[in-house]
């Protein structure tokens, strides 16, 4: 396994699955971080793969205790008044690297921990195995060797295979407002991957419209959105499911669309003026977004569209 790491991902649902099998976690609103435990130091590195162990230097020298090779993912984020705060995180974020060491000195950040990619295993003289391919409920065991003595601000999230107890989690008030977006739910038997999608995220988000004004991939098989924020932004959407990329199909219908670039230079073909599609309020500050439905240029929802 070589740095960077691609890391996995969860698609967005309306509620919680309740087949059997799955396991819960909190979602806390913050950065994702994988951490490298390397011979005399920790390497951070962001979901996109860049490393920003500058950005949080406290959680560096706090993850010096996991064992050499240990490479675990998670979420860095900053308490602010008993309070996970995002702009906070988002500050240590865009901080130069004398600027974050004093922030992290004023506003300590805390590592929630989830996921072991790479482990020591004692049994072999600490030869280091990748574990992405076991089940995820082996995955949490080996977690628990080597985090759960560390303490703060190094965390193991909490998991519970009760969907009853997800569920009051889900709609704990106290844990909203404490900063906690919502659930994720992974089948037990599930590998840590970059593709597939098969874990579950389940946010306390509200939809914002967002202006369509584009598309990536072929007309008659849309992949990506390209859409533009309330806040002037243009970004591209994550992939699209089969009924929302059909219906964008069929608006694209006669119209090959001029090249155009978003605001990160990503490139896709435009679309005339007046599609709207619903967005999850709570992804549009990262770099790509979760369409949820298409809705008419009048406003109105498009039927059985959600993707």
């Amino acid at each position: 396994m070589e740095f960077p790491v691609a890391v996995a991902t969860a698609r967005p649902s309306p509620r919680l699955p309740t087949a059997p099998g799955y396991w819960f976690e909190p979602k806390a609103d913050g950065h994702r971080v994988v951490a490298w435990r390397e011979d005399a130091r920790v390497r951070l590195q962001s979901r996109s793969g860049r490393d920003v162990t500058s950005s949080w230097p406290d959680l560096a020298e706090a993850l010096m205790a996991l064992p050499v090779g240990a490479v675990v993912d998670g979420e860095a984020v900053v308490e602010v008044a008993g309070r996970l705060d995002f702009s906070a995180a988002q500050s240590r974020k865009a901080s130069s690297a004398e600027r974050a060491a004093v922030l992290a000195v004023l506003q300590p950040a805390l590592y929630f921990c989830w996921d072991v990619l790479r482990f020591p295993d004692p049994e072999a003289s600490c030869a280091l195995v990748d574990v992405r391919h076991r089940f995820y409920t082996e995955r949490r065991g080996l977690l628990l060797n080597l985090v759960g003595g560390i303490g703060r601000p190094v965390v193991v999230l909490p998991a519970t295979d009760d969907v009853v107890t997800a569920q009051a989690w889900f709609d704990d008030r106290e844990l909203r407002e404490r900063g906690f977006e919502g659930v994720v739910a992974k089948p037990g038997s599930s590998p840590y991957r970059s593709t597939g999608d098969v874990w579950v995220k389940v946010r306390h988000a509200e939809t914002v419209d967002a202006k369509v004004i584009g598309f990536a991939g072929p007309s008659g098989r849309p992949r990506r959105l390209a859409v533009r924020l309330p806040d002037g932004r243009t970004v591209l959407t994550r992939p699209l499911g089969p009924i929302l990329a059909r219906q964008v199909a069929e608006a694209a219908a006669g119209t090959d669309g001029a090249p155009a670039r978003t605001s990160s230079g990503e490139s896709y073909r435009t679309l005339p003026a007046g599609l709207v599609v619903e967005v999850l309020a709570g992804t549009t500050r990262h770099a790509t977004v979760d369409a949820t439905r298409l809705r008419s240029a009048g406003g109105g929802s498009a039927s059985g569209s959600r993707g």
